[in-house]
Protein backbone atom coordinates (compact mmCIF):
# COMPACT_ATOMS: atom_id res chain seq x y z
CA UNK A 1 0.00 0.00 0.00
CA UNK A 2 1.44 2.89 -1.05
CA UNK A 3 -0.41 6.44 -0.92
CA UNK A 4 -3.99 7.15 -0.42
CA UNK A 5 -4.55 9.95 -3.70
CA UNK A 6 -4.36 12.83 -2.10
CA UNK A 7 -0.17 13.41 -2.25
CA UNK A 8 1.77 13.60 -4.81
CA UNK A 9 5.45 12.29 -4.18
CA UNK A 10 8.28 12.72 -7.30
CA UNK A 11 11.91 11.71 -7.42
CA UNK A 12 13.48 14.57 -9.32
CA UNK A 13 17.19 13.74 -8.31
CA UNK A 14 19.26 10.53 -6.98
CA UNK A 15 18.92 12.07 -3.90
CA UNK A 16 15.31 13.84 -3.35
CA UNK A 17 11.68 12.65 -2.77
CA UNK A 18 9.54 15.87 -3.21
CA UNK A 19 5.88 15.63 -1.72
CA UNK A 20 2.99 17.98 -2.97
CA UNK A 21 -0.31 18.29 -0.81
CA UNK A 22 -3.20 20.92 -1.31
CA UNK A 23 -5.00 21.24 2.24
CA UNK A 24 -8.61 23.44 1.97
CA UNK A 25 -7.41 25.74 4.33
CA UNK A 26 -5.66 29.11 4.57
CA UNK A 27 -1.67 29.09 4.75
CA UNK A 28 -1.53 30.32 8.38
CA UNK A 29 -3.77 27.27 9.63
CA UNK A 30 -1.30 24.67 7.90
CA UNK A 31 1.75 26.67 9.24
CA UNK A 32 0.40 26.16 12.64
CA UNK A 33 -0.32 22.84 12.15
CA UNK A 34 3.03 22.23 11.16
CA UNK A 35 4.55 24.02 14.25
CA UNK A 36 2.40 23.96 17.55
CA UNK A 37 2.74 21.01 19.24
CA UNK A 38 -0.89 20.50 20.72
CA UNK A 39 -1.57 20.65 16.93
CA UNK A 40 1.13 18.50 16.07
CA UNK A 41 -0.31 15.73 18.60
CA UNK A 42 -3.55 15.58 16.51
CA UNK A 43 -2.19 14.95 13.07
CA UNK A 44 1.15 14.26 12.73
CA UNK A 45 1.90 10.02 12.01
CA UNK A 46 -0.28 7.09 10.42
CA UNK A 47 -3.51 6.16 11.29
CA UNK A 48 -3.04 3.88 14.24
CA UNK A 49 -0.44 5.98 15.93
CA UNK A 50 -0.17 8.32 18.41
CA UNK A 51 2.53 10.84 19.08
CA UNK A 52 3.75 10.54 22.58
CA UNK A 53 6.23 13.11 22.71
CA UNK A 54 6.49 16.42 20.91
CA UNK A 55 8.75 19.31 21.63
CA UNK A 56 9.24 22.61 19.68
CA UNK A 57 11.88 25.01 20.01
CA UNK A 58 10.64 27.33 16.66
CA UNK A 59 13.21 29.22 15.85
CA UNK A 60 16.94 29.05 13.97
CA UNK A 61 19.10 26.78 15.77
CA UNK A 62 16.19 25.85 17.93
CA UNK A 63 15.12 22.03 17.73
CA UNK A 64 12.51 19.56 17.59
CA UNK A 65 11.65 15.69 19.12
CA UNK A 66 9.23 13.85 18.45
CA UNK A 67 8.03 10.14 19.39
CA UNK A 68 5.47 8.10 17.74
CA UNK A 69 4.41 5.10 19.16
CA UNK A 70 2.76 2.52 16.61
CA UNK A 71 0.42 -0.18 16.73
CA UNK A 72 2.31 -2.78 17.84
CA UNK A 73 3.73 -0.44 21.03
CA UNK A 74 7.31 0.12 19.50
CA UNK A 75 8.67 3.95 19.20
CA UNK A 76 9.92 5.44 16.48
CA UNK A 77 12.21 8.85 17.80
CA UNK A 78 13.23 11.86 15.13
CA UNK A 79 14.86 15.09 15.61
CA UNK A 80 15.82 18.11 13.84
CA UNK A 81 17.38 21.61 13.98
CA UNK A 82 15.74 24.39 12.37
CA UNK A 83 18.31 26.04 9.97
CA UNK A 84 15.41 28.83 8.24
CA UNK A 85 12.70 29.98 9.45
CA UNK A 86 10.33 32.72 7.19
CA UNK A 87 6.59 32.19 8.82
CA UNK A 88 4.39 31.37 7.35
CA UNK A 89 5.93 30.71 3.96
CA UNK A 90 8.63 28.35 4.47
CA UNK A 91 11.01 26.38 6.82
CA UNK A 92 14.36 24.10 6.53
CA UNK A 93 15.58 22.21 8.89
CA UNK A 94 17.56 19.38 9.33
CA UNK A 95 16.01 15.64 9.92
CA UNK A 96 17.27 12.18 11.40
CA UNK A 97 15.60 9.38 12.82
CA UNK A 98 16.60 7.42 15.49
CA UNK A 99 16.75 3.80 13.54
CA UNK A 100 17.67 4.97 9.91
CA UNK A 101 20.96 5.64 8.69
CA UNK A 102 21.99 9.25 8.05
CA UNK A 103 20.37 13.35 7.99
CA UNK A 104 18.16 14.82 5.62
CA UNK A 105 17.65 18.57 4.90
CA UNK A 106 13.52 19.06 4.99
CA UNK A 107 12.40 22.50 2.81
CA UNK A 108 8.63 22.74 3.13
CA UNK A 109 7.39 26.00 1.27
CA UNK A 110 3.69 27.00 2.14
CA UNK A 111 1.91 28.53 -1.09
CA UNK A 112 -1.95 29.76 -0.33
CA UNK A 113 -4.63 30.95 -3.28
CA UNK A 114 -7.75 31.51 -3.02
CA UNK A 115 -8.08 30.10 0.68
CA UNK A 116 -6.40 26.74 -0.41
CA UNK A 117 -3.05 26.13 0.79
CA UNK A 118 0.01 23.52 -1.05
CA UNK A 119 2.67 22.12 0.65
CA UNK A 120 5.87 21.19 -1.12
CA UNK A 121 8.20 19.32 0.99
CA UNK A 122 11.40 18.40 -0.23
CA UNK A 123 13.84 16.13 1.21
CA UNK A 124 17.53 16.19 0.69
CA UNK A 125 18.96 12.44 1.89
CA UNK A 126 22.83 12.25 2.20
CA UNK A 127 22.99 9.43 -0.81
CA UNK A 128 20.79 7.70 -3.26
CA UNK A 129 21.13 4.52 -0.78
CA UNK A 130 19.51 6.56 2.43
CA UNK A 131 16.66 7.69 -0.04
CA UNK A 132 16.16 3.96 -1.45
CA UNK A 133 15.85 2.91 1.89
CA UNK A 134 13.29 5.63 2.86
CA UNK A 135 11.38 4.96 0.12
CA UNK A 136 11.38 0.96 1.00
CA UNK A 137 10.50 2.07 4.50
CA UNK A 138 6.62 2.68 3.42
CA UNK A 139 7.13 6.47 4.15
CA UNK A 140 5.05 7.64 1.12
CA UNK A 141 2.03 5.90 2.35
CA UNK A 142 2.84 6.99 6.05
CA UNK A 143 3.35 10.41 5.06
CA UNK A 144 0.25 10.22 2.79
CA UNK A 145 -2.22 9.29 5.69
CA UNK A 146 -0.88 11.71 7.91
CA UNK A 147 -1.52 14.19 5.66
CA UNK A 148 -5.15 13.19 5.13
CA UNK A 149 -5.18 13.59 9.26
CA UNK A 150 -4.05 16.95 9.23
CA UNK A 151 -6.72 17.54 6.46
CA UNK A 152 -9.42 16.64 8.22
CA UNK A 153 -8.17 18.45 11.50
CA UNK A 154 -7.74 21.20 9.08
CA UNK A 155 -11.65 21.23 7.92
CA UNK A 156 -12.75 20.51 11.47
CA UNK A 157 -10.51 23.90 12.95
CA UNK A 158 -11.54 25.80 9.86
CA UNK A 159 -15.42 24.97 10.47
CA UNK A 160 -14.62 26.01 14.09
CA UNK A 161 -13.31 29.59 13.00
CA UNK A 162 -16.26 30.00 10.40
CA UNK A 163 -19.08 29.15 12.97
CA UNK A 164 -17.48 31.75 15.30
CA UNK A 165 -16.85 34.22 13.00
CA UNK A 166 -20.73 33.63 12.09
CA UNK A 167 -22.00 34.33 15.82
CA UNK A 168 -20.10 37.59 15.78
CA UNK A 169 -21.72 38.99 12.62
Amino acid sequence: MKNTGTLQVTTPGDREIVMTRVFDAPRNLVWDAFTKPELLKRWFGPRGWSMVACEVDLRVGGGFRFVLRGPDGKDMGMRGVYREIVAPERSVHMESFDDYPGESQVTGAFVEHEGKTTLTATVLYPSKEVRDIVIQSGMEHGAAESYDKLAEMLATTAAKQESRGAACL
